[in-house]
């Protein structure tokens, strides 16, 4: 499999993301095994309420687990801590500056990903760049960025024919909504509220999540 094919497979199905506001830092750990236990694909860990000492702990720890389930793990917008735990990328904003300081800092075998909101002429400027995955959203109301740029589910049908790389769908992502997404042409949904809002039912919602994939 050449490179960029295995960069594809590495973002595709639920794609999760902590947020530790949800989730304590004693039930980090196992809450994340859950989510890949229920059948997450790829982690996104993303902390920026923690000290610097505390989030390369909690990232080397979820980087151990996603390689012992071959699950993708990636950092939240910063390449350093990506390469201090051995992560399989990082995802950025939308920044030429990072991506290119990204790549340099990880090298060509890293998976990078970009948000470009609700604007596929940035995705296709990012991917010039050297974006690997595309993320766009939020496309329903978000409890976890509630002021973010809204994106139409039409978008995803723009993106599916014009864009050659994984497209992430992220934004208020339901089990009530998520097969829209995925017809429209998400690879991935990226989820945070709804997975990790009830910690007794992460495996199960996981679980859900990825029973969409199968359907479409």
């Amino acid at each position: 499999m050449d490179l960029n094919k295995r960069k594809a497979s590495q973002i595709q199905g639920l794609y999760a993301i902590t947020d530790p506001l949800l989730i304590t830092d004693k039930l980090l750990f196992s809450s994340i095994e859950s989510a890949i236990l229920g059948g997450a694909k790829i982690i996104q860990y993303r902390n920026k309420l923690a000290t610097e000492a505390t989030q390369y702990e909690q990232a080397l720890q979820l980087s151990k687990l996603c390689q012992q389930h071959q699950v993708s793990f990636i950092i939240n917008d910063d390449p350093t801590l990506a390469k201090a735990v051995n992560a399989d990328g990082v995802h950025l904003g939308q920044d030429d500056k990072k991506i290119a300081d990204a790549r340099k800092i990880l090298g060509e075998q890293a998976i990078i990903g970009v948000s470009c909101y609700n604007q596929i002429s940035n995705a296709q400027h990012a991917i010039e760049q050297g974006a690997d995955y595309i993320a766009f959203g939020r496309f329903f109301p978000s409890n976890t960025k509630p002021h973010t740029i809204q994106a139409d589910l039409q978008l995803l049908e723009q993106a599916r024919q014009q864009l050659s790389i994984p497209i992430v769908a992220i934004g208020g992502i339901t089990l009530d909504n998520a097969s829209k997404v995925i017809k429209k042409g998400a690879d991935a949904i990226a989820v945070i509220h709804s997975l990790f809002h009830d910690t007794q039912e992460i495996y199960n919602t996981a679980k859900a999540y990825q029973a969409h994939f199968k359907k479409i």
